[in-house]
């Protein structure tokens, strides 16, 4: 974890006229992604905006003249004549009709953002979960990838919304300026360069801000996903009863707690910084406001322009410069948003290895599954996970890992899936390299069952039908699977059968215990019936002794046509299997029938004497 953030104070001119430079780097992807969102709003949003930008000016030129019309028609009543009122309803009438047609965009453009968010939000979130199906189990499993994807996840899905909203705002405040400065260009070009001008300084600021605060965005990313972390420890009934039976709760809360002390003291001292700068360079602007007030007044009082035209001047004089500074905040704000989107970005674009592999069979169907001189390191280990190794099991074979806990039995078993992928050596099946292999085809052949298999928060039937998605609701598989994983008992036991919620998560879910999760993981393994090759890495763990043994045998009467590859900790158990092989840091040690390992007399013979010893 990191011990301290990084110098956000000590960023160069260059840093921010770089960052200013690249405002638009994401934001044309940005439009094109809520343009393919939804067109209609899109285009809404497009008229609603220019609308917006060309009111105000309209409301401003037309609020002179009503100024002008009465001023006229008091001094034609002063003179004693009548004054023409209809001139002065009308006016007043359309500016009302101005006022309403500004409403109504405003409230249009509102309308606009909250349908777009909501699309918007979950085209992102989708977008990001479909990149997450496509990577690799390795980066699953890379802490600078998880950072990565947090900072996509909490951040820059709301931001391409807000880049684009900021995008047609700098056009609705640009053509707002435009406009008033072909009006304000009337009374003086240095008006408008004046009103340019005093809003240079907060901006320079707010940039400068944005990029420190990004930079302390990335910087924490792990300590935010700490934090993530502890809520999920402390708030999650799968960790609730340890947490309370060593009391944990006040530990892990007082480093939650540490955790916000720390990011807190980064926010309030960027914070305090950003808004005193803030506020000083904002007096820049008030002076000059009141500068050109001062300005404008003096003229209206040496007659060279009209009240209804002092007026309308200072009006558009303050509403320019509250779209001048509108526009550099949209810029400013552009910049940052640019910033977090390239945390989105970059989790999208994250590398992907292209399989292009579509041979859905092997040559030599009689082969079964050869690993030859296969070594595997996992990602940043110094050590091998698997070294060299040799191993043949024919169709009909039954195969026994035994070995310590990390010896390498589990990579053995993610390397044969193509969870991962070997870094020396090859894996064939039916005499094909699993890298030629179809990935869709090639575990279809395969079924199987971790020791951490997922206990999903669903009906009991789709718990069974996760095992193969093609028959995820299909209710006589569900029940040929559970008969087979020896579930079905089990499933009648429950209030709504294959329809029962399991879980605490949602109402009237069932908890099941450790032994009856397994049997429900084991029909899992049995949803592929088309698979040859089945594997059982533990998965009775929680099972006794005798349970474990019925449901092996069970297994093996099951798979006689079939590879089954077993992992158990028990040697009752393993002594069923036609080969054992025993492994070691990662190498094969041993191997053969338990008749032939007892004979050997070396590392399984001690072992399974050790065990059986526990027995007498």
């Amino acid at each position: 974890m990191p011990h301290g953030p990084p110098p956000v104070n000590s960023v160069a001119a260059g840093d921010v006229a770089r960052g200013f430079f690249g405002v638009f780097r994401y934001s044309r992807r940005a439009i094109e992604l809520v343009w393919s969102t939804s067109h209609a709003l899109t285009i809404a949003l497009g008229l609603l905006t220019l609308a917006a930008g060309v009111l105000p000016a309209a409301m401003a030129w037309v609020g002179a003249l009503v100024i002008d019309a009465v001023v006229a028609a008091m001094r034609v009543v002063e003179q004693g004549g009548r004054a023409d009122l209809q001139r002065v309803f009308m006016l007043v009438a359309v500016e009302g009709v101005i006022v309403a047609a500004l409403a109504g965009a405003q409230r249009g453009i509102s309308l606009c953002q909250s349908l777009l968010r909501a699309q918007l939000g979950h085209r992102v979130n989708v977008m990001i979960l479909e990149k997450a199906q496509t990577l690799e189990l390795t980066q699953f499993e890379d802490s600078e990838f998880y950072d990565k994807l947090t900072r996509a996840r909490r951040e820059a899905s709301s931001r391409p919304l807000s880049l684009v909203m900021r995008t047609f705002g700098l056009g609705q405040n640009g053509i707002s300026l435009l406009s008033y400065g072909v009006i304000l260009v009337q009374f003086s070009p240095w008006a408008v360069a004046v009103l340019m001008v005093a809003g240079l300084p907060s901006f320079f600021a707010e940039a400068k801000f944005s990029g420190d605060a990004f930079r302390l965005f990335r910087w924490r990313s792990p300590e935010t996903r700490m934090q993530m972390y502890l809520e999920t420890v402390l708030a999650r009934e799968d960790h609730a009863k340890e947490v309370k039976l060593f009391g944990l709760g006040p530990l892990l809360m007082d480093r939650y707690r540490d955790i916000f002390r720390r990011l807190y003291k980064e926010d309030r001292a960027l914070t305090i910084r950003r808004d005193s700068w803030g506020f000083g360079l904002g007096l820049v602007g008030t002076v000059a406001l009141y500068g050109a007030y001062a300005w404008i007044a003096t003229t209206a009082v040496l007659g060279r322009i009209t009240i209804g035209q002092m007026t309308m001047y200072l009006m558009l004089f303050r509403q320019g410069q509250a779209a001048v500074s509108a526009i550099l905040s949209a810029i400013s704000g552009m910049y940052e948003d640019n910033l977090y989107l390239s945390t989105l970005y970059e989790f999208l674009e994250t590398p992907v290895p292209e399989r292009s592999a579509e041979i859905v069979r092997g040559p030599i169907p009689e082969d079964g599954v050869r690993f030859e001189g296969v070594s595997f390191t996992y990602p940043g280990a110094s050590r091998p996970a698997l070294q060299d190794i040799d191993l043949h099991i024919r169709p009909g074979e039954s195969l026994a890992l035994v070995g310590e806990n990390g010896s390498g039995k589990t990579t053995l078993i993610k390397l044969l899936t193509r969870l991962y992928a070997p870094d020396h050596g090859r894996i064939l099946l039916d005499g094909l390299d699993l890298e030629q292999w179809d990935e869709g085809a090639l575990r279809q052949r395969i079924g199987v069952i971790f020791q951490d298999f997922a206990r999903y928060q669903l009906l009991v039937g789709e718990n069974i039908g996760a095992g193969d998605v093609r028959f995820f609701e299909d209710q006589k598989r569900w029940q040929e699977a559970a008969r087979m994983g020896m579930a079905a008992p089990i499933v009648d036991s429950l209030p709504a059968g294959y329809d029962t919620q399991l879980g605490r998560w949602f109402k009237d879910g069932q908890e099941l215990s450790g032994g009856q999760w397994q049997k429900i993981a084991l029909s899992r393994a049995f949803m592929r019936s088309a698979a040859d090759i089945l594997v059982l890495d533990e998965p009775t763990a929680a099972m006794d002794a005798a349970a474990e043994a019925t449901v092996f045998e069970h297994f093996r009467r099951l798979t006689t046509q079939r590879i089954a590859i077993l992992i158990s900790h028990r040697f009752s158990t393993v002594r069923m299997a036609d080969q054992i092989v025993v492994i070691q840091d990662g190498r094969i040690i041993e191997r053969g029938s338990h008749e032939a390992l007892m004979a050997l007399d070396g590392h399984y013979a001690h072992l399974f004497s050790l065990q059986a010893a526990g027995y007498r």
